[in-house]
């Protein structure tokens, strides 16, 4: 039987532009199915039933139906503050927050027209590379709810997947977009260093973390990425080439190009961390480079070049970007473990050591766009193994729990250092029916090109027809 979750969020504007549904209509229905399944997922954290009604009426009332995502609904990851909404930050510390004042993220996302339903889960201060807080149940993937979603972003991508929402923003310090869409069969894209003046990292600890779409279909991610950046203005944004509008769904529906792609297997952690590639995971690689050679692009395998001083240099960011949380004295006992740990040794650290690590990150930045250079993309797998059981996660010893998201996803971090744009595309799933992606790595600003390769590869393997038993 047809329900409205069906439909592409492309399709979804489609109708409400018509006026075949509106945009409180379909908000009914989103909520409903959130009602239904969010307690066994964990997709959000806070629902909000009321606001989200009242904000579909006024859409209906008072705004053209021109902008960008008018009445599409969305959620605002647990991480990003909106006025008067509970806002966690996926801790105990912030429980009962409510912020007087919105992120810019969700200003651009009410100016594009999208209808909030709530905030979806994210582990403590996005830390981590699996959304299983104390603060609220675990996001798990709803092809197999024994197993994590993933993180940071991985309520949002347990919402998309299971028709909770037609597609959502996250943000991506080191996979915390890819790693989830991998986990629960979703395109996911982390732009470019700049790209996005809401969520930029330009502002950010060594310019990590940025913010971008998880969506079903390659289409539907290139039109939130085109609103997200529309109507805004930064000096230091990076442009997609060509970038006017809807440009770069233009390039995701066109889905045209043969370019020259680099295909690795090798990662920055090689020589510190026990990396194995799991069967799945080298199986929907080599899947995507059949596909990908049958279309006519190039392939040569490539390597990275050893650098010692990443691991290192990587670790002590991480540790570094958790010293500012706002706890002392005996709200420290309110974080959980691993952020205890990170608080502590961000702490300890003194001014030349994060004076070094930062120098080594622009260094090796530097070298990846080097080594990169010849290829108009580099094709990885996205994760290293196949989508972790709830719990499988070291909750009390910081230094197991580091090596164990390290040897999880293995490729992603190096990409925020570089402030290269990547994509995740859901190739293929396990015998168990466990999704399982591939990571594409551009240029910079080479945001057009990776959604051209995702349209073809979708066109080919038609992932969008594949969904969860929740569907």
């Amino acid at each position: 039987m047809f329900e409205l979750h069906h439909l592409t969020a492309q399709e979804q504007w489609d109708w409400l532009r018509r006026g075949d549904v509106t945009p409180t209509e379909l908000a009914e229905h989103y909520l409903a199915r959130i009602e239904r399944l969010n307690p066994e997922l964990g997709a959000f954290t806070t629902v909000t039933v009321d606001a989200a009604l009242k904000r579909a009426r006024h859409l209906e009332a008072e705004v053209p139906r021109s902008v960008p995502l008018w009445g599409l609904p969305i959620g605002d990851k647990d991480l990003s503050r909106r006025a008067g909404v509970r806002t966690t930050f996926g801790s105990r510390l912030f429980e009962n927050f409510v912020p007087d004042t919105s992120d810019e993220i969700v200003e651009v996302m009410d100016a594009a027209g999208a209808v909030s339903l709530g905030k979806t889960n994210a582990p403590e201060f996005g830390l981590s590379s699996y959304t299983e807080s104390l603060v609220a149940p675990p996001a798990r993937t709803p092809w197999n709810p024994a197993f994590s979603a993933g993180g940071s972003s991985g309520g949002a991508a347990v919402a998309v997947a299971a028709g909770l929402l037609p597609f959502a923003p996250g943000s991506d310090g080191g996979g915390s977009i890819r790693i989830p869409a991998a986990a629960t069969g979703l395109v996911g894209l982390k732009p470019s260093r700049g790209l996005v003046p809401s969520g930029s990292g330009i502002d950010k600890l060594a310019g990590l973390v940025t913010t971008g779409p998880i969506a079903r279909t390659v289409a539907d991610a290139a039109m939130l990425l085109d609103a997200m950046i529309s109507g805004s203005e930064y000096p230091y944004a990076v442009r997609a080439p060509q970038w006017d509008g809807g440009a770069l769904l233009n390039a995701a529906v066109r889905g045209e190009g043969r370019f020259q792609l680099g295909v690795m297997t090798s990662t920055p952690w090689d020589d510190t961390n026990n990396i194995v590639l799991a069967p799945e995971a080298a199986d929907a690689l080599s899947l995507a480079i059949i596909e990908l050679s049958a279309i006519g692009h190039g392939i040569e395998e490539i390597s990275l070049e050893p650098d010692a001083s990443y691991p290192s240099a990587f670790r002590t960011i991480w540790q570094a970007s958790a010293a500012g949380i706002q706890a002392e004295g005996s709200q420290l006992e309110l974080l959980e473990p691993l952020t205890r740990w990170l608080v502590s040794r961000g702490r300890e650290l003194s001014g030349r050591q994060l004076s070094d690590a930062l120098l080594a990150l622009t260094l090796y930045e530097r070298s990846i766009i080097r080594q990169f250079s010849a290829y108009d993309a580099v094709l990885t797998p996205a994760l290293a193994l196949t989508p972790r059981p709830i719990g499988w996660y070291n909750a009390e010893d910081g230094e197991a729990n580091f090596d164990q998201q390290v040897s999880y996803a293995p490729f992603t971090s190096f990409v925020n250092v570089s402030g290269l744009p990547a994509i995740t595309l859901p190739v293929a799933q396990t015998e168990e029916g466990l999704p399982m992606g591939v990571q594409v790595i551009g240029r910079p600003g080479g945001e057009n090109v990776l959604l051209a390769i995702g349209a073809q590869l979708q066109r080919r393997l038609s992932w969008q027809r594949r969904h969860p038993p929740q569907w």
